[in-house]
């Protein structure tokens, strides 16, 4: 059996030996309960603290901004429900292109009656186009939460994000930003960020799966989206996941440490395989806008359709390659991607999304650029 190449680190990340060693301590001899008074619990309080203090500090947030959570589903969830039924948001503006964990919250509140729903349009690259979002905040009679991803997962886009910021200011809105595809990729400066609400999962930057994290800004106000006891200083009910919450920490650390090499590294492999894919394959078209403003891990390619070209997923799986789909129309169970359908209607390409990190290799992108030519 040939090694697995592993081209879909935008859906998850293989763990850090370093993150899981410091992980090692707490799933064997630090087990206490961190809400116990005795030392034993005492030490495991201390770990969440201190990992509270280091995210703090590399995010330049408060630590009383910073929250964890099970992952940027749940925190994505916690804010824009927040934002409906604690600061009287009862508009909400978003994209067609946003994460799941975002339309599908919405458009819950919106059935249910309790916010009305508007869609900003986007223009032919995929960006959003931030003169219909001012038009959408100017027309509102109420009060508006704006959720927009600082990056797309499914084509790597990039939000400016200051830029909408600034315009949820000018009109009075809550700014809730989907950052699961930036926090551990990009520096942030929170302090001096106009957001009201970020998001992180740990499993997108080498930490473990089940953790992420929520900042929400010191000036607003929200209730417990999870019931049951005082954890994460009210905030969010239940036996804090201690393991969880060291890794991210240590894998947040690890990667900020490492940002300036391994952003131009996997930036590199990035831009190579779309060299070599250009050269390699007529009729290719990338999604997005993957030069510009848009995350270095992520290439969105839609491949002319042909016989071949329609099982290439299935082929690359064949092949040991991971790799992930995102055509506007498939067959089968995958109802293909909302992402693509709304930039890129096209039934006569494939799409698929390669996304890189600091373990691939030129060695890795050659193998998989001869398999394709083989394919199609």
């Amino acid at each position: 059996m040939n090694n697995r190449i592993y081209l879909d680190n935008a859906a998850t990340t293989p763990l850090d030996p370093m993150v899981l060693e410091a992980m090692m301590p707490y799933l064997t001899t630090q087990f206490g309960n961190p809400s116990s008074i005795y030392s034993y619990g005492r030490e495991t309080r201390l770990a969440i603290e201190n990992a509270r203090k280091s995210v703090a500090k590399i995010l330049n947030a408060h630590p009383a901004e910073i929250f964890f959570t099970s992952g940027g589903t749940e925190s994505s969830n916690t804010v824009i429900t927040a934002a409906v039924r604690d600061l009287g948001c009862k508009h909400i503006i978003t994209s067609p292109i946003e994460h799941h964990a975002t339309l599908h919250t919405v458009e819950h509140l919106y059935h249910t009656g309790e916010a009305a729903l508007s869609y900003v349009k986007l223009l032919p690259n995929g960006h959003i186009d931030l003169e219909d979002l001012e038009k959408l905040l100017s027309q509102s009679e109420e009060k508006s939460l704006v959720s927009l991803m600082h990056a797309n997962n499914e084509i790597g886009n990039m939000l400016d994000i200051h830029a909408v910021g600034n315009l949820c200011k000018l009109y009075n809105a809550i700014f809730h930003s989907d950052t699961v595809q930036t926090v551990g990729h990009f520096p942030f400066d929170l302090r001096n960020t106009p957001v009201h609400f970020v998001t992180g999962a740990g499993h997108k930057f080498h930490g473990p799966k089940g953790v992420g994290m929520l900042y929400i800004n010191e000036n607003v106000k929200i209730t417990p989206y999870i019931h049951g006891g005082s954890q994460e200083r009210n905030m969010r009910a239940g036996t804090e996941n201690v393991y969880g919450i060291v890794g991210f920490a240590k894998a947040l650390q690890l990667a900020t440490n490492a940002f300036e090499t391994q952003s131009a590294y996997i930036k590199g492999l990035k831009v190579y395989m779309m060299e070599q894919l250009k050269k390699q394959i007529k009729g290719i078209h990338f999604n997005g806008d993957p030069l510009g403003t848009s995350l270095y891990t992520v290439l969105s390619v839609s491949f002319p359709k042909t016989e071949k070209s329609e099982m290439i997923l299935f082929n690359l799986d064949i092949n040991n390659i991971c790799a992930s789909g995102g055509s506007a129309c498939t067959s089968g169970a995958d109802a293909g991607s909302h992402v693509i359908r709304a930039i890129n209607n096209n039934p006569n390409q494939v799409t698929v999304r390669f996304s890189f990190s600091k373990n691939n290799t030129k060695e890795e992108i050659d193998t998989v650029i001869a398999k394709l030519t083989e394919m199609i």
